[in-house]
């Protein structure tokens, strides 16, 4: 008779763990929770494949973790086990999804148009180790509870995010020729936030008609143009008023492209809802 597998998911001392902690490091993660039930994560999900296969469905589609793959998986996407070898196993980051509004992490929302459609990335050995080397780093930190390791641990995650965005970007120009118009769109964005926040400028940059432009973005990404023009400026703006605390509110709304305070005030408070003061206070 075989003997019943005795191994118990990392997961289940999950939410706690990861509420408590913010950011919280799984090793030896075999699979889903459940191989039964579709499962489903509040929180913003990264899972490294070191050895084996799992085959799931990301919603509606079919993806898979194998070694060398990372997974990004944003709150509330539904997973569904489809197949996995006996050897899989994988180190899962999980992150509070009430952490993703800190003005470090903004690189999370820059990388939804690319994530969601597609959550897995195929690494080589080298950019793998490079990607590890980071998450021990991740790791021992929170195991040690150094002063201000929380802190340490944002930065952290923000360097693995940006060197991994920086491998997938390389690998969309070869293999995601499909997504070049949301690509440039981003990448105009980061240069022109401060001067345009109109469609019209951003569809003459990619040779279409504001109608036809505004189609593709919306198809490819999930969201409207006016959507990323507002949540760069923001995202920015917060960053800003976190991490340079020295700075007027005038000086401020000076860099994000805003004549007067007023306006730029105004403009925070309908995004957001607080006001840019309060913003700060409240961090």
């Amino acid at each position: 008779m075989k003997k019943k597998s005795s191994y118990i998911h990392p997961f289940d001392d999950y939410p706690q763990k990861t509420k408590d902690e913010g950011i919280a490091v799984y090793d030896d993660v075999r699979g889903l929770p459940t191989d039964l039930e579709p499962y489903t994560s509040p929180d913003y999900v990264i899972a490294i494949g070191h050895r084996g296969r799992v085959k799931f469905m990301y919603d509606d589609i079919l993806d898979r973790s194998e070694q060398y793959t990372v997974g990004v998986i944003f709150p509330n996407h539904t997973l569904s086990t489809v197949g996995k070898t006996d050897d899989y196993c994988a180190t899962v980051i999980v992150v509070d999804g009430a952490l993703l509004d800190d003005p470090m992490l903004q690189i999370i929302h820059q990388m939804r148009y690319r994530y969601e459609p597609h959550p897995c990335v195929k690494l080589d050995e080298q950019e793998y180790k490079t990607i590890m080397n980071v998450v021990d780093l991740m790791r021992e930190t929170s195991r040690l509870k150094i002063p201000d390791w929380r802190m340490l641990m944002l930065r952290q995650l923000e360097f693995f995010l940006r060197f991994l965005s920086y491998y997938r970007s390389c690998k969309l120009h070869e293999t995601q020729a499909e997504k070049r118009v949301s690509i440039q769109f981003h990448n105009d964005l980061a240069q022109h936030y401060r001067e345009h926040r109109d469609v019209g400028f951003y569809a003459k940059q990619a040779n279409l008609s504001t109608k036809h432009f505004s189609a593709v973005i919306k198809q490819e990404t999930g969201y409207t143009v006016a959507h990323w023009i507002h949540a760069k400026i923001i995202m920015e703006a917060k960053k800003l008023l976190f991490m340079r605390r020295n700075l007027s509110m005038q000086a401020i709304a000076n860099l994000l492209g805003f004549d007067e305070q007023a306006i730029f005030s105004r403009y925070f408070r309908r995004e957001t809802g607080m006001s840019p003061t309060e913003f700060r206070n409240s961090q």
